[in-house]
């Protein structure tokens, strides 16, 4: 039985899209674009990056794992995710051993999957209750929008030639920030949690079980270019208002996409939205490895950003319809096998970096990956449909 809300659904969406923003703009993907700047000031490689991509990719993992295990209050895990994603992203600043960059970058996906799954268990029943469930698309737009932001920082920071330092301090300090200015909201948003969501611990179906694992196969093959696309932009173009755009449209596609999903995901299944979209996926993530020039970093942007959040909400929606077990536990299953297949990515770049071609062989390897994940998910789905039909 529900009781009495005690926020709206303009409120839990707005709470829900600047966390997110935070979590996955500042705490996920803001060494993207600071790593050119990093590679400039602090000599880092293109290898030692994709060891700190992975850093935080393990972390991340990490995260889900703890929610799947402690099953922290929603509200609880977002709050506390969000002060780590800022104090995490504040020292980056104040650190010079790499080491210590390694660490910070790792207790950030830690937090920032925290705040994922929290965020997702928070404004999913509390949007549900008020009968805007397809506003999630606004929630999940956070994503988009704080990638974005995190870019066009990143962009100024190049053009006005700032040191990362600084460039991380001043993220961090907006974290922070968004951290102290969520804290007290969130507070409000536990009363829309119904006695289903706090039920005992139940295995998941195992349709569910086949979405996650494809699902890992996603999270593997878009994250090569969500982490090294800014930087092989810098490889082969000078100028840092041209490279340093990378990033921003990537942001801007995703942020755009989740409201188009409405349009384009009308009348069809999760499955069916996911790999639709996952075929455009690969499509982005092929083209600069067989070319690398700015049509086809630009249209590996647009392609890789304008998708990944579309099939990140049907993932999630498609593993929640199986039902079986209580939203977060759902949730956080989805993303550790997300977390699980993000690892694989740069940790692939920087075993293969030695040949010179680390870049577009990993890239090969994330195509073939993501094709078997849609025969998978079109054999089972569309099995999954007939047995509905009959």
């Amino acid at each position: 039985m529900n009781r009495k809300l005690e926020i709206s659904a303009t409120a839990a969406a707005s709470i829900g899209l600047l966390a997110l923003a935070s979590a996955m703009g500042i705490g996920r993907f803001s060494l993207t674009p600071i790593l050119p700047l990093m590679q400039q000031d602090a000599h880092l490689t293109l290898t030692v990056g994709g060891w700190l991509a992975t850093g935080n990719y393990i972390g991340y993992l990490l995260g889900a794992l703890l929610c799947i295990v402690l099953a922290p209050r929603p509200a609880l895990a977002i709050r506390w995710g969000l002060i780590g994603v800022g104090a995490t992203t504040l020292l980056m600043g104040f650190a010079e051993w790499p080491p210590m960059w390694l660490a910070l970058r790792f207790l950030a996906g830690v937090a920032s999957a925290y705040v994922l799954v929290g965020t997702s268990a928070w404004a999913m029943p509390i949007l549900k209750a008020h009968g805007k469930e397809d506003w999630s698309g606004y929630v999940f737009s956070g994503v988009g929008i704080g990638i974005a932001f995190a870019g066009l920082f990143g962009l100024a920071a190049g053009i006005d030639a700032w040191s990362s330092r600084i460039t991380w301090i001043v993220l961090g300090v907006v974290a922070v920030a968004l951290a102290a200015l969520l804290w007290r909201p969130l507070g409000h948003g536990h009363a829309a949690v119904t006695s289903s969501e706090t039920a005992s611990l139940r295995a998941l179906p195992r349709p569910a079980i086949i979405a996650a694992i494809c699902y890992a196969a996603f999270g593997f093959g878009y994250i090569i270019p969500a982490t090294f696309l800014p930087a092989l932009a810098k490889g082969y173009i000078d100028d840092p208002a041209m490279f340093g755009l990378i990033w921003p449209v990537f942001g801007l596609a995703a942020a755009l996409s989740t409201f188009a999903s409405r349009w384009f995901g009308r009348g069809l299944a999760p499955w069916q939205l996911w790999t639709r979209a996952k075929w455009v996926l690969a499509g982005g993530v092929l083209a600069p490895a067989l070319v690398v020039n700015v049509p086809t970093l630009l249209l590996s942007a647009v392609c890789v950003g304008g998708t990944f959040m579309i099939i990140t909400m049907a993932g999630i929606k498609e593993v929640l319809r199986h039902g079986g077990a209580p939203a977060s536990l759902a949730v956080g299953v989805m993303t550790a096998a997300f977390g699980a297949g993000q690892i694989v990515g740069p940790l692939t770049v920087s075993l293969l970096g030695r040949s010179g071609h680390g870049f577009a062989l990993a890239s090969m390897i994330a195509v073939l990956g993501l094709v078997a994940g849609n025969c998978v998910l079109l054999f089972f789905g569309g099995r999954a449909s007939e047995t509905s039909r009959a």
